[in-house]
């Protein structure tokens, strides 16, 4: 496993990704937008992990609830993992809760599943596996 990324919620893409090219130097690699979970998001490279920015493109979008509910900020940290079935599994096994029962498609080509905050103490984890050729 490493760390992949970190996703932020932020109101506006526009507003924010300025600070993280002009004031932290980083640079944006992509912006990209996930239709099934209502977000744009933009991509900036820092080491070998990613910040990802995510901004909500309705009022229903998971990124919206947690802005409205906890303000702009750190939503999640994400996982690589080499299998992520197997690893579902193993840690189903050990008590784990998911917020959905399988992976689904996510941005940048990847196989994503959320572990549910109550397993981990209050953060939102997510596991991510790029996708094979036969996913895509």
């Amino acid at each position: 496993m490493k760390v992949d990324h970190i996703g932020i919620a932020v109101k506006s893409l526009e507003k924010s990704v300025p600070f993280y090219e002009e004031k932290l130097g980083l640079e944006k690699t992509a912006v990209e937008i996930v239709e099934e979970q209502r977000v744009k998001i933009a991509f900036l490279k820092i080491g070998e992990s990613k910040f990802e920015l995510l901004e909500p493109l309705s009022e229903k979008s998971p990124i919206a609830r947690h802005i409205d509910r906890r303000g702009e900020g750190i939503q999640h940290i994400a996982l690589q993992v080499e299998n992520i079935e197997e690893k579902i599994s193993q840690m189903k096994n050990k008590g784990v809760k998911f917020l959905a029962d399988k992976p689904s498609k996510g941005a940048e080509g990847m196989k994503i599943i959320f572990i549910h905050p109550k397993s981990t103490g209050g953060v939102l984890m997510e596991l991510c596996e790029p996708l094979s050729k036969e996913d895509n």
